[in-house]
């Protein structure tokens, strides 16, 4: 009989969240600093996150969005004096459980349960980071940011009477960021896909009024939401 596994995140949420006070903070706080000593994990329990880097010239290049019901772990694992890879800064207002490393780390190695919920976790993050990867090499830039409003729906997407709204405020220098281009060229392909009625964009959010068009233009193999999403 197959028995259906417990995620990382519920796991941790079970065993943290007695001991954890819920931290708030608030839109545009950045939590951690490439480079900076890894200090804690983070459970997002509400809000938003944008993981990311930036290039010596300036250049913000976002790699991942969370969203609730997200762990945030960006750092190599079981290694003395770690340090994070990227930033991670708030989108919107976000509550989180701050979890000590040494915690975080004694409670995987010590939990058979636990280890195997990290694994799988992490091989899912692996094969959205390959899939991304091939998005934006096969499809260039216009085919990369038509995969990353796909992504933006499957994470985001509210069904409305106008199609499939993305349920989170981006400006264009935002989506630029997240597809590894220029606020020109996105706002240039933008104009293309309002001009065919392909989206919308008002208040700073999207909504895709004709999500097979952007699926046949970059050959999507609709792969489960799992890993086809943003984070």
């Amino acid at each position: 009989m197959q028995t259906t596994s417990i995620s990382i995140y519920n796991l941790m949420l079970q065993f943290f969240q007695k001991n954890e006070p819920v931290q708030k903070v608030k839109a545009g706080t950045v939590l951690f600093h490439e480079k900076d000593q890894v200090e804690h994990v983070y459970l997002l329990l509400k809000g938003s996150i944008s993981l990311g880097r930036v290039h010596l010239r300036g250049k913000d290049f976002i790699l991942k969005v969370l969203n609730e019901r997200e762990l945030i772990v960006e750092y190599q694992l079981f290694k003395a004096h770690p340090h994070y890879q990227i930033y991670a800064k708030s989108l919107t207002d976000c509550e989180l459980l701050f979890i000590k490393r040494e915690q975080f780390e004694e409670f995987i190695q010590t939990d058979p349960e636990a280890m195997n919920a990290l694994v799988e976790w992490l091989s899912t993050g692996y094969l959205k980071a390959q899939m991304k990867c091939q998005d934006l090499i096969m499809n260039g830039k216009k085919g990369g940011l038509y995969s990353i409003l796909i992504r933006l729906c499957h994470s985001y997407g509210v069904p409305t009477g106008n199609g499939i709204l993305i349920d989170l405020p981006l400006t264009h220098q935002e989506l630029a960021n997240l597809t590894y281009g220029t606020r020109e060229v996105i706002q240039r392909t933008l104009k293309e896909l309002r001009e065919k009625d392909i989206i919308l964009y008002e208040n700073q959010k999207f909504t895709i009024k004709n999500m097979a068009y952007l699926k046949r233009e970059v050959d999507c193999q609709n792969c489960a939401s799992e890993i086809c999403g943003i984070n």
